[in-house]
């Protein structure tokens, strides 16, 4: 529980860290200056490119599953483990204030999860590591710009495939799903590159659990599957882009 609720506050803390250094950089911006790269923002298309860190998790629904033996089992997350993102962007100007990105993305990461009863205590822990590929097609809607600062909402939807499915384990996931995205950001203009930290929610649409397991030797393992009626993914993405 101590690493679970340790893992809580690490991704809190990196999303206060993000918004207090987006909030004081715009408002200690009290005085017009000079403006770099001007009409950047009016190019139909611009292009960059990103890196990041994020967390995955899984949301699990329960159904009170009890085996042969009188044990209920349970699952948990116990802990995050925080990955590494990586992908491009490509960006068309819509109008002054809005825009519309596909961004081709890879995350490397890990979930982990912890099975247990309450009758002998028994556990069960497990890590899944993934190799996502993700197309997310996102809607940017900014506001006006000050100095070299212009902060960002965005949301959007990304199809995800994962390239690391294993089958003879506790749990199989599907390898497809689908995000809903939001977020915010803030573009900060330096004379040569456009620097912009953005930190995003992401929420799976589909049970990724696979229920219809042909894949296991041991007929005992499916008492984890059969103890979970459906799980989401959930992952927090900081990115920092350069355009």
């Amino acid at each position: 529980m101590s690493n679970y609720i340790q893992s809580h506050n690490t991704v809190l803390r990196i999303a206060l860290l993000c918004l207090l250094t987006m909030s004081s950089a715009i408002m200690s911006a009290q005085t017009r200056k000079v403006m770099f790269r001007p009409y950047i923002d009016q190019r139909r298309f611009h292009y960059g490119f990103f890196v990041g860190t994020h967390m995955q998790d899984i949301e699990l629904k329960h159904n009170g599953y009890t085996d042969e033996n009188g044990n209920q089992w349970f699952a948990e997350t116990p802990n995050y483990e925080p990955g590494f993102s990586v992908g491009i962007l490509g960006e068309m100007y819509l109008t002054k204030h809005l825009s519309l990105r596909l961004i081709p993305s890879m995350h490397f990461g890990t979930k982990n999860m912890t099975f247990r009863n309450e009758k002998d205590y028994k556990r069960q822990y497990m890590s899944m590591k993934s190799t996502y590929i993700s197309l997310p097609l996102d809607l940017k809607f900014s506001a006006e710009r000050f100095n070299n600062y212009r902060p960002y909402m965005m949301a959007g939807i990304s199809p995800t495939l994962d390239l690391t499915i294993k089958r003879q384990k506790e749990i199989l996931l599907k390898n497809f799903d689908c995000y809903l995205e939001a977020g915010i950001g803030c573009d900060f203009y330096a004379p040569w590159f456009k620097f912009i930290p953005e930190i995003k929610f992401c929420y799976g649409l589909r049970n990724i659990i696979e229920k219809e397991r042909t894949d296991l030797t041991d007929e005992n393992m499916l008492i984890y599957t059969k103890s979970i009626d459906s799980g989401r993914s959930k992952m927090i993405v900081l990115t920092l882009y350069f355009e």
